[in-house]
Parts: C-alpha cells; sequence; structure tokens
C-alpha cells in the first residue's frame, strides 16, 4: 500500500502572505506614527508626508531582517551571528535617518517646513522597539502556524493510518473466510458428524471479526475466547489428538490490544504446521501478559516442502499482521520470526501498551 506524503502536502503550502502580512502591519504603523508625531491633534499634511518617510527608512531594515537575517541565522540556530548582523541593520539605517531624512524632505518638499519631530537619541529608540516588537509578531506568526500545521499534520496522519488499517481488515476477513470455508467444506465432503457444529463455531468467529472487532481495541479476554473458537473450529478437520497446546497467563484479561491480532498467527500454523492424521508435533502456544508487557509465542513444526501453498493468497496473514504492528505499535513492538530445519516459530511483544 503507498502511503500519502503528508509532510510534503503541508511544505507546499506556505502559509505567510507578504502582502497581507505587511500591508497590515505598514498600516497600522502609520496609524500610531502619525498619531505621535502629531502629538495626539489632528494632523496636518506634513505630519503624513513625515511619517510616510520615516516608514519607509524604518521599514528596510525590519523587511531585511524578515526575509534575509531571521531565515538565514535565527532559524538556522546561528544566534551570535543573527545578534550581530540585527545590531548591524538597526545602527545602520537608525544612522542614516538621522543624517538624510530632514535634508531629503527639505529637497523633495521645499514648500514646507520640516521640524524634528524625534532628537537623534529617540530615532535609535523607536527603530530598536520597532524592529524588537515586528521581530517578535514575525515569530509569533511563524509559532502560530507551525502549531497549526502540526495539528494538521496529526490530523491527516491519524486519518492515513485508519484508512490503511481499514484495508488492511479488509483484506484479513475475506482470506479468513475463505480459509474456513475449505474447512466446512471438507467436512461436508467427508460427513462428518461434527459439520453442523463447525457451521455454528465459524458463526460465532465471523461474528466477533465482522462485528465485535470493529473498534480500536479489544480486551485480552476476548481474543483468548476468538483463539480458542478457532480452535474448536480447526479440531474438526485435524484428527491429530493434542493438535494444540495453549497455555496462558493473564494477570488482566481487561488488557487491551489491536483487534485480530493473534488470529493470523494461529491460523499460519494450522496451514503450514499440520497435516491431518500425519504431524506429530502439536502447535504451542504461550500468552503471557503482566502490568504494560504482553508476549504471545507460537510454534509448529515446519512442513514447508510437504505442505507448501503455492497459491497467490499465501501469506497474506502474516504480512497483513505486520502492517498493522508498524500502524499501531510503532517502537513499541518486536516481531521475530525463527526457522529451523523441524520447527517455525514466531513472538511477538509489545511493551507499554495499557
Amino acid at each position: 500500500m503507498q502511503s500519502l506524503n503528508i509532510s510534503t502536502l503541508i511544505k507546499k503550502s506556505n502559509y505567510h502572505r507578504p502582502l497581507l502580512f505587511n500591508s497590515v502591519l505598514w498600516l497600522l504603523a502609520f496609524v500610531i506614527l502619525v498619531f505621535i508625531f502629531s502629538k495626539g491633534e489632528n494632523p496636518i499634511t506634513v505630519d503624513y508626508v513625515y511619517t510616510f518617510s520615516f516608514l519607509i527608512l524604518l521599514a528596510i531594515p525590519v523587511l531585511i531582517n524578515f526575509y534575509v537575517l531571521i531565515p538565514k541565522f535565527l532559524k538556522q540556530e546561528k544566534y551570535i551571528l543573527y545578534l550581530l548582523c540585527f545590531t548591524t541593520n538597526l545602527l545602520i539605517f537608525a544612522l542614516l535617518s538621522c543624517w538624510l531624512l530632514r535634508p531629503l524632505l527639505d529637497s523633495l518638499f521645499p514648500s514646507y517646513f520640516f521640524i524634528s519631530y524625534l532628537s537623534k537619541p529617540n530615532i535609535f529608540l523607536v527603530f530598536s522597539i520597532f524592529l524588537i516588537a515586528t521581530t517578535l509578531l514575525k515569530l509569533a506568526e511563524d509559532w502560530f502556524y507551525f502549531n497549526t500545521n502540526e495539528n494538521r499534520l496529526l490530523r491527516l496522519k491519524n486519518q492515513q493510518i485508519e484508512t490503511q488499517l481499514s484495508a488492511l481488515k479488509a483484506q484479513i476477513n475475506p482470506h479468513f473466510l475463505f480459509n474456513s470455508l475449505n474447512v466446512v467444506y471438507a467436512l461436508a465432503l467427508e460427513k462428518k458428524e461434527g459439520t453442523t457444529n463447525a457451521i455454528v463455531q465459524l458463526s460465532d468467529i465471523l461474528r466477533y471479526v465482522i462485528y465485535d472487532s470493529d473498534t480500536e481495541r479489544v480486551s485480552l479476554k476476548d481474543e483468548v475466547k476468538l483463539l480458542n473458537n478457532y480452535i474448536a473450529f480447526q479440531n474438526h478437520r485435524v484428527e491429530t489428538p493434542n493438535a494444540t497446546i495453549f497455555d496462558i497467563d493473564i494477570a488482566d484479561e481487561q488488557f487491551k490490544i489491536y483487534p485480530m491480532l493473534l488470529l493470523p498467527l494461529l491460523e499460519n500454523s494450522y496451514k503450514h504446521g499440520l497435516i491431518a492424521g500425519e504431524t506429530k508435533t502439536p502447535i504451542r502456544i504461550k500468552l503471557y501478559q503482566t502490568e504494560n508487557q504482553f508476549q504471545f509465542t507460537i510454534s509448529n513444526a515446519n512442513l514447508n516442502t510437504k505442505n507448501k501453498i503455492k497459491d497467490k493468497y499465501s501469506g497474506i496473514g502474516l504480512i497483513n499482521l505486520k502492517s498493522n504492528l508498524d500502524l499501531v505499535y510503532p517502537n513499541q513492538h518486536q516481531f521475530k520470526v525463527e526457522e529451523s530445519k523441524d520447527q517455525f516459530k514466531v513472538t511477538l511483544n509489545i511493551t507499554n501498551e495499557t
């Protein structure tokens, strides 16, 4: 199953809108500075001209900070270099404002009389406050959209996992039904007395598989009951006495696990580890649970050369199981397969699942 590269899709959506962001920022700055320069009185034309000119010199270092210094130094964790560049940027344009603003205004607007609205120390103060404030504003915008994207990413990942798990269950159920119907078919051909009971047991198993397992987690008690029902169902076709030995050591029957997690392993052992009337080595199952530790071990005779199934459906159960484990228990499970000449053994460990 091909997974969607969610991170790439989110990265492609650029949250920052420079035109909108800067339009709002500089409009607010203009209103505030006009109010300051006019000292709260009704502003006149010269106030607007001075404020607009002052903002041009102020905007240049702010934009350099936004689109050069922050992405290249601050976000790259080059803090000392960022502080040096930030300070240099501030000093250069504050000095230019002190030296050039009034002469330029006098030459461009000779009909107006411009007085010094701000002293040199106050110009440095305004530049410092404005650059620091806009830096914090930009970082706040980045933080807001970072958290928004993180939450969106988590939601999309959860949706993707749910979709994949649903697809895997859709594969498991028909696969299980196909194998089980083969058992009933074999019993019917031989006209065995247990055929009716086998059909009833299969009905109970399918009810659990289709309805009861349609949830995030089920109790260990329910999964053990499913395994016992499946073993009883398989006993109708297996004529070997004590074909399965099931050892259970459970501290908490309400311990939650992902549904239909263990059945594929048991099904695989019956399919590849037993030949009715011939196999003497029983299937051995050990189920152990205590606190946050869960272990399931199953072993059977290795009859690969005698009982090999060559159809395209062979192995679907184990493949689905591995996929489920990777999705539901990432970094919380160990799945180990050991195969020798005479034995095939699988061990599943799950931790930190309560």
